[in-house]
């Protein structure tokens, strides 16, 4: 019989950790040896145990789930990396499948598909969800910068212009500030842009304000 996947899980929010380890912890394919809400005690955990997998959320506290997975395969190529997340944006999985992960799994997928995923994984085939593979097609497939940022992106790019806060932006459509500034990040990066004056410039160019 084989041996269990040894996984380290890290997610900063306690219910979705406390789920993901119960439900592998109740089959013996698997085998949970820390489940942490930070990206350092994940590294501390990681040269410690040395487990099999990291399965990790992308929107950590100071280092993203992608930072972290890089810092893994530097010290320890045979670790198999795994982001576990909400995102969905066509440019941020290219990114990450870029940077060599070994999957990337919407936190929108089923219990017994995220088991078999990360099976599939153990066996060396890399797993990305199906919506996302649809996301990158259609990507590929458009050449308007403006059809490359969300309708969400798009909200917070007029929100910007008319010069908000990340706390202003965060109260108005109702998320946390963490968020917002994630999402700026990838504007600016999908944009080519670095400085307000040149989102501004974007956002006239393609009619958002």
């Amino acid at each position: 019989m084989d041996s269990p996947l040894k996984i380290v899980l890290v997610d900063d929010h306690h219910i979705v950790l406390d789920g993901l380890k119960s439900l592998l912890d109740n089959d013996s394919d698997f085998e949970v040896l820390a489940a942490v809400g930070s990206s350092e005690e994940a590294l501390r955990f990681i040269d410690e145990r040395q487990p099999d997998m990291l399965l990790t959320d992308y929107t950590l506290p100071r280092m993203t789930g992608l930072e972290l997975a890089m810092k893994v395969k530097e010290k320890y190529p045979s670790i198999k990396r795994v982001l576990l997340s909400m995102h969905d944006e066509a440019h941020l999985i290219k990114q990450i499948m870029k940077a060599g992960v070994d999957g990337y799994i919407l936190k929108s997928i089923q219990q017994s598909e995220l088991k078999s995923a990360l099976r599939q994984i153990k066996n060396g085939m890399p797993f990305i969800s199906p919506e996302i593979t649809k996301m990158i097609m259609a990507d590929m497939s458009s050449n308007n910068k403006e059809e490359l940022l969300t309708e969400r992106e798009q909200e917070i790019v007029k929100l910007i212009v008319k010069e908000y806060s990340n706390k202003a932006i965060a109260e108005k459509l109702f998320i946390s500030e963490r968020t917002v500034e994630t999402h700026r990040k990838n504007i600016f990066r999908k944009t080519n842009t670095t400085s307000l004056v040149g989102l501004v410039k974007f956002a006239f160019e393609h009619n958002m304000v």
